[in-house]
């Protein structure tokens, strides 16, 4: 909006011209969803807490959590409302691909809502059954993916696959790709969900890797960088950066509430959509595949879980003490804290690999 407003006038006050970098508007959207969740956090805790929004938690879960009953839930919404804010504020209101990215967080946001609400309401742990959360998800993800590929590009998206390290390796899915989108969207959703468990864990490596994919939209959306790299250029796909920008902002904002010990937990509300929009960005720079790889923590925790029900089910027996994996750590004796710094660390690395995957070609 402010790019629209004010870059006209870069032709009579040469000041404004800072409007028409992406790397400035990507900042200022960072630093306006930072100030806007700081600002709006207490405020929002306070009318949870008068709603009685609280967290359940479930019975057979590490016993520290028992504390952490009654805990504002929902916090997502926070998020919600500074990246739509700053991302409207600082985008190019005519590019395509930040409204799917806007559509994807709102969207699924909805689901997550949803599945929040039937928790409070019934005063449990579980929300929304399996089928009814997953199947508005693919629902979603299906809009998502339809729009990318015919909306956004006029039907002219490339539906061939990279992957990091294997600059030769191209594999055309042709009409299985918007089925392909849908379960990455559907499956980084559930990803990040599965990682919200611990006091600013999923909040702060979700901001890892937003931040990741800024860099990422930036040199794809530039056609000079992305030659140099060997990357595919997609035109005006860089504007995704400012997206990305507003996610790193907002998750950093939450984070000063969301913290160990959290005054405020994020909720499906917060954590299905943000798994969701950064799938969605990862498909519109064609960066599918390296998703694995900037979201490892994500997919570690997942694969935790999928791993302990198959041994469960197969054999009896369970591989871990508890999944996902950061109960694991929490069972064998390490506070809190520590889990989630180590946790945060290993999702840096993630990210730098997956960064590194630029030159590695």
């Amino acid at each position: 909006m402010l790019y629209r407003l004010l870059f006209p006038l870069a032709s009579r006050y040469a000041i404004f011209n800072v409007f028409r970098y992406i790397t400035f508007r990507t900042a200022m959207a960072a630093v306006t969803a930072l100030t806007v969740a700081l600002l709006l956090g207490p405020a929002m805790i306070r009318w949870l807490r008068r709603q009685q929004i609280g967290q359940s938690i479930r019975a057979e879960g590490p016993k520290t959590h028992l504390a952490k009953a009654g805990t504002p839930t929902m916090g997502g919404l926070l998020i919600l409302l500074a990246v739509g804010s700053a991302t409207l504020l600082w985008m190019d209101l005519s590019n395509r691909f930040v409204w799917i990215a806007l559509a994807a967080l709102a969207g699924v946001g909805a689901v997550g809502f949803a599945d929040d609400w039937v928790k409070v309401a019934k005063k449990r742990s579980l929300g929304l059954t399996g089928r009814g959360k997953l199947v508005p998800q693919f629902v979603m993800a299906l809009a998502v993916a339809w729009a990318i590929t015919e909306w956004a590009s006029h039907g002219e998206f490339s539906t061939v696959i990279t992957f990091p390290f294997l600059k030769k390796l191209l594999i055309p899915l042709g009409a299985f790709y918007i089925p392909f989108v849908a379960l990455v969207v559907v499956g980084s959703s559930n990803a990040v969900n599965l990682t919200d468990g611990l006091d600013g864990l999923a909040t702060g490596a979700v901001g890892i890797a937003a931040g990741t994919y800024a860099v990422l939209a930036y040199v794809t959306g530039n056609a000079v960088a992305a030659k140099y790299l060997q990357i595919p250029f997609i035109p005006q796909t860089g504007e995704l950066a400012v997206f990305c920008g507003a996610l790193v902002g907002a998750c950093l904002g939450f984070l000063w509430f969301n913290c160990h010990p959290a005054d405020v937990f994020m909720g499906d509300v917060g954590a299905l959509p943000l798994g969701a929009a950064i799938a969605a960005v990862a498909v519109m720079i064609k960066q599918e595949v390296l998703l694995a790889i900037v979201g490892g923590l994500f997919v570690v925790e997942a694969l935790s879980v999928i791993i302990q029900v198959a041994s469960f089910k197969s054999t009896g027996k369970r591989v871990f003490k508890m999944a996902p994996l950061h109960h694991h750590f929490e069972l064998l004796g390490w506070a809190e804290s520590r889990v989630i710094i180590r946790f945060w660390i290993l999702a840096i690395l993630f990210a730098v690999l997956g960064l590194s995957t630029l030159k590695l070609r």
